[in-house]
């Protein structure tokens, strides 16, 4: 039944983007970038709802009360990172709009990089680190002022179920730059869709927001092992399981 589902959605995905992107790519000179955000917002929010309906994954989220409040309030999003659906869940979820920052190489991706090329977000060349992080910083300061939170992972890339990643500092360093809050998150997305793989299975993802944690006379390093500290501490509370010695000692076997 999971690779059916799995199927499905993957099936459903495919079908609704084309058009989706399409529609986009047509309305994008004659809209807004915030316009054009939750044009696209609406796609992953329709992937988000077939996930629960067909694949039978669902979101729990607590924290909400920690996200800032007002038009133009910013932040720094620093999120755990599973597997694909929390880069989906996210957009649908926060009340603002969001930026991600995400290697150049995605918008070459049929339909739905053409879509998000149009999306005022933050795309580097990784090839380019020291140009790549003033890029960040100037999008991300100019973003910021209009009331977008900018939105990382800082692992770099999706970390299988009960491992942990390197944890970077350009998301603790742009905060710094721009005086503005980090807020963790820990998401348990690889309960139910695991890193890389294709068949999904039902069950509840836990999304936590963690309090907003100044960035104000901090350093760059120090703010990040702080941010790590308390997703680790809290990714081992919402999922011991996966967390447990014995499946600690296998992974290290592996």
């Amino acid at each position: 039944m999971p690779l059916i589902r799995s199927v499905l959605h993957l099936l459903w995905m495919a079908l609704t983007v084309i058009p989706w992107a399409i529609a986009v790519m047509l309305a994008a000179p004659f809209l807004t970038s915030t316009q054009i955000y939750w044009m696209c917002a609406g796609w992953l929010r329709l992937a988000v709802s077939s996930g629960t309906f067909i694949l039978g994954i669902h979101n729990r989220v607590t924290g909400m009360e920690n996200l800032p409040t007002g038009n133009t309030s910013a932040c720094v999003l620093l999120v755990k990172h599973q597997s694909t659906w929390e880069t989906f869940s996210m957009v649908t979820l926060m009340p603002h709009p969001l930026a991600y920052v995400f290697k150049k190489e995605l918008l070459r991706v049929p339909f739905f990089g053409w879509a998000m090329a149009r999306m005022d977000m933050i795309h580097i060349d990784r090839s380019k680190r020291t140009e790549a992080f003033s890029k960040v910083v100037e999008q991300g300061r100019r973003l910021m002022k209009q009331g977008v939170w900018v939105i990382m992972f800082p692992e770099g890339t999706r970390i299988a179920r009960g491992q942990q990643g390197v944890y970077k500092s350009g998301g603790t360093r742009l905060a710094i730059e721009t005086g503005v809050s980090v807020i963790p998150v820990a998401v348990t997305s690889a309960k139910c869709w695991p890193r890389k793989a294709f068949i999904k299975t039902p069950g509840m993802v836990d999304i936590s927001i963690g309090k907003p944690i100044s960035s104000v006379g901090r350093k760059p390093d120090e703010l990040m092992r702080e941010v790590q500290e308390w997703i680790e501490a809290e990714m081992r509370r919402l999922d011991p399981e996966a967390y447990a010695p014995e499946n600690s000692a296998l992974l290290i076997k592996a």
